[in-house]
């Protein structure tokens, strides 16, 4: 790679954006990691703060907030690629979820956009149980969601940021779209039963129905668009539609994703759950 501008990534503290920026500064390039808080801003609800966040660079890894499931994602992916082309950006690799529609169409929109493109479409985060919303249950010892036995093929987030950076630093992968997943399907149950065993100390799981999750999140005051995602997501994607295995990761670096095993060593080892 002939590289001599930095890459921008968006969404600087992102499960996968820390980790891409912090495998590309290990490989010495250049990177200008952006979010709402950084001195050079980007904000997706501020699309004044777009052009200075890309300006100079030729390259941008691009993680939506919320999620590309949200019904404004795609629109504001088709202006960001205008942003994208008017400031001189060249190649865009774009996070992208399996088996939601608004994805598929912001994928499109990027694949026709004129830019150079990759596309990352990833399964379940396995960093969800330890980063992410579900982790207060894992320490609270009871997980509860709306979701029964519809297995998922987790995937390690650093497996993730291992593709990313390959599209990145590989002119040879570009315009090429990487489905990736762990090697196992598993459902929450597995899950829960492997941090459980790991950890060595009990942990439930239970589900329960979406209508009284909703009420859950009501009860803690989860805002109401985090609510809509997260009903999205239950009650639409984990309709068996994505219980299957990909091979992106063995496409994009010549080896198997990590187990969820291993992802759960790495996050005790990390004191992810205390």
């Amino acid at each position: 790679m002939n590289q001599s501008t930095p890459i921008v990534i968006i969404g600087k503290n992102a499960k996968t954006g820390a980790r891409v920026n912090k495998l590309l500064l290990d490989l010495g390039v250049e990177t200008r990691p952006v979010s709402r808080s950084t001195p050079i801003r980007f904000d997706w609800e501020d699309p004044n703060t777009w052009p200075a966040a890309l300006r100079g660079a030729k390259s941008a890894y691009v993680t939506y907030q919320p999620d590309l499931a949200v019904p404004n994602a795609a629109d504001d992916i088709q202006r960001f690629v205008e942003v994208a082309k008017a400031e001189g950006i060249e190649h865009v690799v774009l996070l992208s979820g399996r088996g939601e529609e608004g994805a598929e169409k912001a994928e499109q929109i990027l694949i026709h956009s004129g830019l150079e493109w990759n596309i990352v479409r990833a399964s379940w985060f396995a960093q969800n149980f330890s980063e992410s919303f579900m982790a207060e249950g894992i320490l609270n010892g009871e997980l509860i969601l709306p979701t029964e036995q519809t297995p998922e093929p987790f995937i390690d987030t650093n497996d993730i940021a291992e593709v990313v950076v390959a599209t990145l630093i590989k002119e040879d992968n570009r315009n090429h779209l990487y489905e990736v997943t762990g090697p196992e399907l598993l459902t929450f149950q597995d899950c829960v039963d492997e941090i459980s065993k790991q950890l060595g100390r009990e942990i439930k799981f239970t589900s329960v129905k979406i209508k009284d999750y909703l009420t859950i999140l009501e009860n803690h005051k989860v805002p109401k668009s985090y609510q809509w995602l997260l009903n999205e997501l239950f009650s639409v994607v984990f309709d068996g539609r994505n219980a299957n295995l990909s091979q992106g990761v063995e496409e994009a670096l010549g080896r198997k994703p990590r187990k969820f095993a291993d992802y759960v060593a790495s996050a005790i080892e990390e004191k992810r759950w205390g």
